[in-house]
């Protein structure tokens, strides 16, 4: 039972205004719950989206590939990083929400760019100096409404 975690961006082929974000928030929360998932979404008011996944390698590579990829709500979806984890980012969330600017989401894909891929082709870790912005980012911006919390 490997600690996994997976990270990715994508645009929203629909707008997701306050309530529908708040629906895919409440449904990510309860299926994260379930299967003992935890992670960060952020959000863009031009409905582009960075997320991260953490938990059980099984879980999170199915969450994403049987479920997200395959979602018609967003399109060009792109794997930034994934592999073990020694431990959570985001332990205390079962999914935490936060919205970004897209200055910010630049800023974190900067970062997110400076990992490559390996020599096998095969997909670069989550970089933690990634982790690190994201951490500071949440820090930053705590002023979420109360509807994107998990209280």
């Amino acid at each position: 039972m490997a600690l996994y975690h997976l990270i990715y961006q994508s645009q929203a082929t629909v707008p997701f205004d306050t309530p529908a974000l708040a629906a895919l928030l409440h449904q990510s929360r309860l299926f994260n719950h379930r299967h003992h998932m935890s992670g960060l979404l952020l959000h863009t008011p031009d409905d582009r989206f960075l997320q991260l996944l953490e938990g059980e390698e099984a879980d999170v590579r199915s969450l994403y590939y049987q479920h997200i990829l395959p979602d018609p709500r967003h399109q060009h979806c792109e794997v930034l990083g994934e592999g073990p984890c020694l431990q959570r980012s985001f332990a205390d969330w079962n999914m935490g929400f936060r919205v970004a600017l897209a200055t910010d989401l630049h800023i974190l894909l900067q970062e997110a760019a400076r990992t490559e891929y390996a020599a096998d082709g095969s997909r670069p870790a989550v970089s933690p100096a990634l982790l690190r912005q994201l951490l500071n980012f949440v820090g930053r911006n705590t002023g979420a409404a109360r509807y994107y919390s998990e209280e």
